[in-house]
Formats: C-alpha cells, structure tokens, sequence
C-alpha cells in the first residue's frame, strides 16, 4: 500500500506527539517516585517488619532471637487470647449487622428531599467526627449505675460482663453509623428511579420495591461497608480502653487490648507482633467469607 504524500507528515506528527506523551509520563513518574518510595517505605515497612519480628523473641534493649513458630504456639495455648479472640467475634457478630442496618435505614429516610434534610444529614453525621473519647467518656456516665441508662437496669452495664458488649456495640454503632449512611446514600442518590416507579405502576409495596429493586443494586455498597466495620470492629481499641480497660473479668477484653499489653504493659515485642498477625489474617478470612456471601454480583 502506497502511502500518500499528505499522510506521511501526519504520522510524523503522531509519532512526535506520541514521544512526546511518554517523555512526559516518565518524567512525572520521576517527579512521583521519591514520594511513593516513601509512602512504600512508611506504610508497608512497619507491616513487613511486623510479620517479621512474630518469628522472634524481642524485648525493648536486648538483641532479638529467633525462635520460629514458638510465639504462635504460645498463642495456641493462651486462654487469654482465646478470651480476647471470644470477646472480639461476639463484639463484631453483634455490631456488624446492628451498624449496616442503622446506616442503610437512616440512608433511606433522609434520601428523598423534603424540608429540612440536610439539617437531619449533618446531625446525623456528627457523631462521626465527634471525639470518640469524649464520647466514651459521656457514655460511660450514662451507662453507670447513676447515670439514666443505668438507672433502667439499676446498676452499671459497664460492670456486667452480660451487658458490657451490648453497651461497647451501643456506643460504636453511634459513633459511625453516620459514615455509613454516608456511603449508601451516595449509591441511593446514584440509582435510577425508573425501575422503582415501574415497580410502583406494577403495583409493588414499599417493602418490595426495596426488596427487589433497591437492595440487589446496592449489593456492592454493603460488601464495601461490611468490610470497613468488619476491620474497624476487629480492631476497637480507644473506646474499650476508655470504657471498661477490658473489664469486668475480662469480659471486654479484645485482642487489640491483648496485643497492647503485651506490646507496651510487659515489653513482649515478639509477641505482640504475633497476635498482630493473627487479627490480619482474622481479617483477611472474614473479609474472604463476605466476598462469597455479598460481594459478588448475581
């Protein structure tokens, strides 16, 4: 094929253009590098580091030794760690489905525009950037024997090892439930409203049009919300902390509040790091299980 005498400088064009494109890709690549080694070197290196230092016997000042799989083991044959291990699933078992539920009813109710909304919207939200040790701090007053949830019960659920975790779930849902809604709102205000007023003109209920038009397609939002508090749930801290320190008896004692007494009560690097381990793969597993239950598409 014979190429014309028209078409020759407009490939040369291109190509210069197109030399021209990955000359400056590489040299914003070169600009980007240092600061994405950086985020490399401090987002990953703790992590890597972490995993590591579970094949080791390490105390603050002395050199570490490596003692294999000894740590892990050692956690096989702690009842502490099954304890906090307990504590932790029956938390997230508890606070999952209560928070997603929260989230998407209250999503639904501030979804249609009515007088008002976005007041209900960014009181909703609060709590959300409210200090969650100030709260926990308000909420164990509230939760104490002299305090007026205390009072329905007369005595301190904080001092129940029945009702210690309903009130830790309390707090928690409070805390993010406006995260969530913000989240399925979003998706809500990103959903076509054709198939619900043909499902409406069909002569479908509310319950039925959510049912089988708004909740197939908000399937995705609820895996990826499911799997944000599933690791925020697992990794609760700051709020038992504050709360209860892991009491009564152990009762709220979750494996971040083991791992931080090992790590920074009694020094023990190695193992700490070991437990560590144990709730990333904790995570990882159930995150796994949400994947084939919610995540994909029917």
């Amino acid at each position: 094929m014979t190429v014309t005498a028209e078409a020759r400088p407009r490939r040369t064009t291109a190509r210069r253009r197109s030399a021209s494109a990955r000359y400056e890709a590489r040299l914003g690549l070169a600009f980007v590098l240092p600061c994405f080694l950086l985020f490399l070197a401090f987002r990953f290196g703790p992590a890597v580091a972490g995993t590591l230092l579970g094949f080791f016997e390490y105390t603050i000042g002395d050199s570490p030794t490596f003692v294999g799989l000894e740590n892990f083991q050692r956690m096989l044959h702690d009842p502490v760690f099954w304890q906090a291990l307990k504590v932790t699933v029956l938390y997230t078992v508890l606070y999952l489905p209560l928070s997603i539920g929260v989230s998407l009813g209250l999503a639904l109710l501030v979804r249609r525009s009515f007088r008002g909304v976005r007041l209900f919207r960014s009181v909703f939200f609060l709590p959300v950037i409210t200090s969650l040790v100030l709260a926990a701090t308000v909420f164990t007053w509230l939760f104490s024997s002299s305090g007026p949830l205390g009072e329905l019960i007369g005595g301190s659920w904080l001092a129940s090892p029945v009702l210690v975790i309903p009130a830790l779930v309390i707090v928690s849902v409070w805390s993010r439930f406006g995260y969530g809604m913000l989240i399925v709102l979003a998706r809500l205000q990103d959903l076509p409203r054709e198939l619900e007023e043909a499902a409406l003109s069909d002569g479908a209920g509310p319950w039925q049009r959510f049912r089988y038009v708004v909740l197939p397609q908000l399937r995705s939002t609820i895996f990826f919300l499911a799997v944000i508090e599933t690791t925020n749930s697992f990794q609760v801290f700051d709020l038992v902390y504050v709360m209860t320190s892991g009491g009564p008896a152990r009762a709220s004692y979750t494996l971040v509040m083991d791992l931080y007494d090992q790590g920074f009560k009694y020094f023990d690097l190695g193992y700490a790091s070991a437990l560590g381990v144990a709730l990333f793969v904790l995570t990882l597993f159930v995150a796994l299980i949400q994947r084939l239950l919610i995540g994909r598409a029917k």
